[in-house]
């Protein structure tokens, strides 16, 4: 038996006449974790996934992109030990193991999201497609069922742009480059952003030659200038090629899987293998959600009001589908909070003001909140750079800094951390910026030495000491130690 899969097809009880008390069209993680939750509320909850329960975080998305960054890491490492005095032979990669290492990482954590597990939740599952026919009813695989209320949660899949040529070369996407058995000699990341970065990196490390097409001006469009230009020196030492600024006006097949990139500049960029990476289009197309009333926007994202509630009352949505940032985190705060929503009656709202992202490259790039570098009037940043954390001196690891963006009175409203494990240390700034905490509260807090959450904690105590030094807080200072020396001097 396949981990993830029933033993079983859909039985009579998809089929009686009772409703359903929720109904989850979707098994990844917005629709595991709002079929939790509603069953731990008491509901009676159907969850329907025509493929495999997990999603795309753990088949195609999160786990094995980070198990193939971890080989791709230790390659790395090897490479680069004369810097600390250390000679290494030269580095072989037997990519096949690679990828075994990769499933592996999969077969381990599937057995969490499986539908043992969700069955053991008192969720009942069934391995079919679901397709709503009215407001309070779907047909699973053809067999009628009714609700009372449902969950939308059928995510996303990598979009693919209209190029002339594309379809004519068999490119992958991140979800199909798990397939792969041999190390591409020659790989083109089409799209520099999160995904684009970290495969493009992890294969340059294991052996390929990389380059990464971007339109943008720079890589990361969406991050910190200052972020991205670390990371791009990064892959650049890494041996890959970065072409940006410049779209894609052709692709020339030269076989089923070679061709030449034309680009908007004249440029022309080969490929033995070409990866697609240019985002992800929501899955909403074939669940039938006209017939239920449920509403998309002209992108096919379904249209949710901020307590995730679409055109119609009885139908939620969470995750990737609704144009929400499309991180797997993210997808499960938020089927939380439709699911009690539902279930209770009660109003969460939805809250996107402190949605922590990272790109796990090498340096990881980290971020929350405000932009770092458009800072609206009124507000500031403190910088704090590697080349200042004991942690990243002793590591050599000093391309990394912390930025924060602080207001009048202190309080963090946004940050960016570029370094080794960025998105660990972006959990404290995460924490600030949701609970409105100030430079005065980080920098009040011991924090373990010698770590990289030195540069944020260091930023703040920076910030602390400049306050002390204004010319009033000086004075009213003054004023008090002096006070405080008459007192013990009258003491004595």
């Amino acid at each position: 038996m396949t981990i993830g899969q029933p033993t079983s097809t859909p039985s009579s009880a998809a089929s009686q006449d009772e409703p359903w008390d929720l109904l989850v069209v979707g098994g990844g993680t917005a629709g595991i974790v709002g079929a939790k939750t509603a069953a731990r509320l008491g509901a009676r909850v159907l969850l329907v996934e025509r493929e495999r329960t997990g999603g795309d975080c753990l088949w195609t998305g999160c786990v094995p992109s980070k198990a193939l960054l971890a080989a791709a890491g230790v390659a790395a490492s090897a490479r680069t030990g004369h810097k600390f005095g250390i000679g290494v032979a030269e580095v072989s990669v037997d990519f096949a193991k690679v990828m075994d290492h990769v499933r592996a990482s999969i077969q381990h954590i599937a057995p969490v999201d499986s539908v043992e597990a969700l069955e053991k939740a008192s969720v009942s599952v069934r391995t079919a497609t679901a397709r709503f026919t009215g407001p309070d009813s779907a047909e699973i695989d053809g067999v009628p069922v009714r609700f009372r209320q449902a969950l939308v949660a059928t995510g996303a899949s990598p979009a693919v742009p209209r190029i002339p040529g594309l379809s004519e070369v068999n490119h992958l996407t991140s979800d199909t480059v798990w397939g792969l058995s041999e190390l591409p000699a020659e790989l083109v990341v089409l799209g520099g952003g999160s995904i684009g970065c970290e495969l493009g990196q992890a294969f340059a490390r294991l052996g390929s030659r990389v380059s990464v097409v971007e339109g943008a001006p720079r890589i990361l469009p969406r991050e910190d200038p200052l972020a991205a230009a670390e990371l791009a020196r990064a892959l650049l030492e890494d041996g890959v090629d970065l072409h940006t600024g410049s779209g894609v006006a052709r692709v020339e097949p030269t076989g089923p899987r070679s061709g030449v990139l034309h680009l908007d500049s004249g440029q022309q960029v080969p490929f033995s293998c070409l990866l697609v990476a240019v985002g992800r289009a929501p899955r909403s197309g074939d669940a039938g959600l006209a017939a239920a009333g449920v509403e998309v926007d002209d992108r096919g994202f379904v249209v949710v009001d901020d307590l995730l509630r679409t055109t119609n009352p009885r139908i939620w949505a969470a995750g990737d589908l609704t144009g929400h940032p499309q991180f797997t985190h993210t997808a499960g705060v938020h089927a939380s909070l439709a699911a009690s929503n539902a279930i209770l009656g009660v109003r969460r709202k939805v809250d996107l003001t402190a949605e922590p992202r990272v790109t796990f490259t090498d340096p990881e790039v980290a971020a929350v909140g405000l932009e770092t570098d458009r800072v609206p009037p009124g507000l500031r940043t403190i910088d704090w750079s590697h080349s200042h954390v004991d942690r990243a001196v002793a590591q050599g690891a000093l391309g990394g800094f912390a930025r924060l963006v602080i207001d009048k009175r202190g309080r963090v409203l946004g940050a960016t951390v570029v370094g080794p494990r960025a998105g660990e240390t972006l959990g404290e700034l995460t924490l600030a910026v949701t609970r409105g905490l100030t430079t005065r509260d980080l920098a009040g807090v011991t924090h373990a030495y010698p770590t990289y959450n030195d540069g944020p904690w260091n930023a703040a105590i920076s910030d602390v000491q400049d306050q002390l030094e204004r010319p009033a807080t000086q004075r009213a200072l003054g004023a008090l130690a002096r006070a405080r020396t008459w007192w013990v001097s009258r003491d004595h």
